[in-house]
């Protein structure tokens, strides 16, 4: 059970404290918007590579960009240790994923709330993660969406039926009170931003939704 806090609900004059704030997570999530595919705009490669040579964890990037094909090798290059692609915006997500593994990273794609999982099953051998989003992407803090939870099942069961190291993580809208839905449904990895960064004591929180979510192992 792996703990990835996402940075957006970071203090963003303050990374380099802010990630010593999660030095026990298993992961920085962090979350690139284009302003594009999303209509948000938070960071981009010049800020990973930054991220990159301070941060005590290794680094989980989510693009929520246009044209990931081109653009997302670029973030396994600059030392980030799992990529995240959307499978909306991919045009060749095999060849994507491949470049990703080659680069040095984790390959994986994420699918939106109205995404079927279905269609994209047979990426699985092609995929180290796949990311169910428990909101509709774009911004942090948003309510957690419980009708994902029987994709996250689909996902879970698909990987059992494929074999192989493949991890299922969800991200929007997690907390102390929605971890344990999430990994009864059968998610390994969890992306927690304001129950990580809104807590007094982060370190403390990490521990605590790792603890929750370790009650449900599969």
């Amino acid at each position: 059970m792996q703990i990835s806090p996402s940075i957006l609900s970071a203090d963003f004059a303050n990374l380099e404290r802010e990630l010593d704030r999660i030095s026990n997570a298993d992961w920085a999530h962090v979350d690139v918007m284009d302003g594009h595919f999303v209509p948000n705009l938070t960071l981009g490669l010049p800020v990973v590579e930054a991220l990159q040579k301070v941060s005590p964890i290794p680094l989980d990037c989510h693009l929520m960009i246009d044209d990931p094909d081109r653009w997302a090798p670029s973030y396994a290059e600059a030392g980030a240790k799992s990529v995240t692609f959307h499978i909306e915006a991919a045009k060749n997500p095999v060849a994507l994923a491949r470049s990703l593994r080659a680069a040095g990273a984790r390959a994986a794609m994420a699918l939106k709330p109205k995404t079927e999982f279905a269609p994209y099953e047979d990426l699985l051998p092609e995929l180290d993660m796949v990311l169910v989003m428990t909101v509709e992407p774009g911004f942090g803090g948003q309510s957690f969406m419980a009708d994902q939870m029987p994709k996250v099942r689909q996902v879970r069961d698909a990987v059992q039926r494929h074999g192989g190291e493949i991890w299922v993580q969800v991200d929007g809208g997690v907390s102390a009170k929605t971890i344990e839905q999430c990994a009864e449904a059968g998610a390994d990895v969890f992306v927690a931003g304001s129950a990580v960064y809104g807590a007094d004591d982060a370190a403390n929180a990490i521990g605590e939704l790792r603890e929750l979510a370790s009650q449900h192992t599969h």
